[in-house]
């Protein structure tokens, strides 16, 4: 496989040009760690607020997560609806379906807002059943979101399967229309110079290596100063080794996910395999999320493999996902591949993101595949919850204990993986 290594977004996005010149010194309203989405979409609401604030980021604004996924913007919780009402209540799992849904409209807005040209279309998300009985596992939740939360669903049953997508591999869908799909990292360095025009201050190449409480707040020390800061919003998931981040390392673990881009598909092909160029996701555990780009290459990803990111895995993951690609569709079979990229996603024990205060530090992460639309949501929330409206935090009641014996390394995720493709062969 001759392809690049680098995420086909980051490839065809412009270079963020607002980034700050010098050292981080001096004080500040706020300071935010990480430049992904949550991160840039916080310092945006904040900024304009009227608060000074100063953003680090360890790398490249948007360069990880926000910058490598599968670029869908769909509403709906990663569970099924009915079994949160039965685990949370009625009323907890309606607010969490809503807040889903408004995140995309968050996303919506705020291209709109800013003039980002980010290409953002209410196409609608495809879950297509893998099985026959997953078709009726759909079904019945269709029948649920429509009588209680969500009036734009439709179901498409077996026979018809043909109208969504040329494959016969699948027995039935169901439609969420008011899901989006957005070039991500046209996106992300949208906000970014949003933010910087709003007059946050983003430092990229400034990774934090201390937190110490001072009298007045925090000083958040960085590989290239540091910064005196009377709140403090971590927006960096999972990942961050240094110390000051043992807290979220032991509640989020960080698993692979990888994606390939193709070369670009002629329109006839297109309109024979994808005719409704919408988001798609497959309904297995570990299944597999495409869509068509702007240029017509076919991003198609999944969890190819239960392992870390990083350019051995990727390439191998980019070779499993290539020939399930040739399985879903044999007429992409041997189709040219331009991109193979993998990054890391961030998970919760339960899959629900978490959000809030511990410590005097605010954060929101955790998002567990539904970062696009809900870290810059919940960037805007939080700007919110830190300017005194507490009740702007739709997760503010989930508690969050550590995963046992997790502290930063995932290591059981082979384990996870057998019993997910366990789940698979007998459900």
């Amino acid at each position: 496989m001759n392809a690049s290594p680098l995420s086909y977004w980051l490839a065809s996005a412009p270079p963020f040009m607002g980034g700050a010149k010098g050292g981080v010194e001096g004080s500040a309203d706020i300071a935010i760690i990480g430049g992904g989405f949550t991160g840039l979409s916080a310092a945006l609401a904040l900024a304009k607020r009227g608060a000074s604030v100063v953003l680090l980021e360890a790398g490249k604004v948007v360069g990880e997560a926000s910058g490598r996924n599968g670029g869908q913007c769909n509403n709906g919780t990663a569970h099924d609806y009915g079994a949160l009402s039965a685990r949370f209540g009625k009323p907890v799992a309606k607010a969490w379906y809503r807040a889903h849904c408004d995140a995309v409209d968050t996303v919506e807005r705020l291209a709109r807002e800013e003039g980002i040209d980010c290409n953002f279309t209410r196409c609608g998300r495809v879950k297509l059943a893998a099985k026959p009985k997953h078709y009726d596992k759909l079904a019945r939740a269709h029948d649920l979101l429509a009588a209680e939360v969500d009036e734009h669903v439709r179901l498409v049953p077996p026979a018809r399967i043909g109208d969504e997508v040329g494959s016969d591999a699948f027995h039935g869908a169901l439609i969420q229309t008011t899901s989006a799909q957005i070039h991500p990292a046209r996106f992300g360095v949208g906000l970014a110079e949003a933010a910087t025009r709003a007059g946050a201050h983003i430092f990229e190449g400034a990774e934090v290596t201390g937190l110490d409480r001072t009298q007045t707040g925090w000083r958040v020390v960085s590989s290239r100063g540091s910064v005196d800061a009377k709140q403090v919003l971590v927006a960096t998931g999972g990942a961050p080794a240094a110390a000051p981040f043992g807290f979220f390392r032991r509640r989020i673990v960080s698993v692979g996910s990888f994606v390939i881009a193709t070369e670009p598909l002629d329109d006839a092909l297109i309109e024979k395999l994808l005719p409704g160029r919408r988001n798609y996701v497959t309904s297995k555990n570990i299944g597999n999320y495409f869509r068509l780009a702007p240029d017509n290459r076919l991003i198609f990803g999944g969890r190819a493999r239960f392992a870390i990111s990083d350019a051995r895995s990727d390439l191998k993951s980019g070779r499993i996902l290539e020939e399930t690609l040739g399985e879903i569709f044999p007429a992409l079979k041997g189709v040219g591949v331009d991109h193979v990229w993998g990054g890391m996603v961030d998970l919760t024990a339960d899959r629900l993101p978490r959000a809030g205060e511990t410590g005097g530090l605010y954060y929101s992460m955790g998002y567990s595949g539904h970062g696009v639309q809900m870290a810059t949501h919940m960037g805007q929330q939080m700007a919110r919850v830190m300017s005194g409206e507490p009740d702007a935090n739709p997760w503010a009641e989930l508690d969050w204990p550590s995963v046992p014996g997790h502290f930063g390394k995932p290591w059981f995720l082979p384990l996870v993986g057998l019993w997910y493709k366990w789940q698979d062969v007998i459900h």
